[in-house]
């Protein structure tokens, strides 16, 4: 983007935060939230990130820092939250480099499934407020009423054109997933292929610390064994990759999940792909996002006991 097309409030609060003003814009990236690649007039390259501000912010922040300082795989923030207006801000280390690992075979699910134990464990260790409400697209949990959660640009749509079997099959999972008692944890709740760089076999860096969750570790963990070959529509593995991703965790993590636990899992890895298909139908498009989840439902389910 030209350099004068940035926000009227980001050069000083660059100056402000950071020391230094921005001379150059490296990218931008709008998405939940809008990203900016700067180069300050010193030479330093860095991030910054702007996102309505829900109360989530800081306590993402302050994990992914604490990451960071433990070595874990993630750009250092570089300021902790700051409000401007409506908006929460912060910065963060620009860290470039790594290529997309494609696919959704059982071996390539393993290789997420074991980044996604180290992660968890990580964050295992770390006590922070929990980033409520949870991401839309995992939000299960919701209070709202009626089976999804309230987001008012969709709410207000036909919903006559999300297909039938997307809204039974998202209510069944939903209704087996709130009948567990399981305790929480904080997780990684956009764990998809286009949020992990990898280099030489290793991953080079996991982004997106603005979606972690808190939810029972088998619900997370069965949201990333759906999702982590993502990288643009709505979409699932094929059932045998699933399986490899959870056992795969449990062995990284050297635990096995109870019989409950595996079922909450199941369910879980229904939910975000009937939350975007949901979302694309209502948009118009979901000639091709939809078929996974429309051969692969029955199945899910039935592991789910739902």
């Amino acid at each position: 983007m030209p350099f004068d097309d940035l926000p009227d409030w980001l050069p000083a609060w660059c100056l402000d935060h950071l020391g230094d003003q921005p001379a150059d814009v490296l990218f931008r990236q709008q998405s939940m939230s809008t990203v900016f690649g700067l180069r300050l007039a010193g030479g330093t390259d860095v991030v910054v990130k702007a996102r309505g501000d829900d109360g989530r912010a800081g306590s993402c922040v302050t994990a992914q820092a604490r990451l960071a300082e433990n070595g874990f795989p993630c750009a250092r923030p570089l300021t902790p939250v700051v409000g401007v207006g409506p908006l929460a801000v912060h910065a963060e280390e620009f860290r470039p480099g790594g290529e997309v690992l494609r696919g959704d075979a059982p071996d390539i699910a393993v290789r997420y499934a074991e980044v996604f134990a180290r992660l968890m464990t990580a964050l295992a260790d770390l006590t922070v407020t929990p980033p409520l409400p949870n991401p839309r697209w995992v939000r299960w949990d919701h209070t709202d009423p009626g089976l999804w959660p309230s987001i008012e640009s969709l709410d207000g749509m036909d919903q006559r054109f999300v297909p039938t079997y997307v809204m039974d099959t998202a209510d069944r999972a939903r209704r087996r997933m709130l009948a567990a008692d399981l305790p929480c944890m904080l997780g990684h709740a956009d764990f998809e292929a286009h949020n992990l760089r990898w280099h030489d076999q290793q991953v080079w860096t996991v982004h997106d610390w603005d979606s972690l969750a808190w939810q029972p570790e088998a619900a997370l963990v069965g949201a990333a064994s759906a999702v982590f070959p993502k990288l643009g529509p709505a979409t699932l593995p094929p059932i045998e990759s699933t399986e490899a991703f959870l056992a795969a965790y449990q062995d990284a993590r050297a635990r096995v999940f109870t019989a409950e636990e595996q079922q909450i899992a199941w369910a879980a890895s229904l939910w975000p792909a009937a939350h975007d298909i949901r979302w694309e139908a209502l948009h118009g498009y979901t000639a091709v996002s939809g078929k996974a989840l429309w051969t692969q439902a029955a199945e899910r389910l039935r592991r789910a006991n739902a």
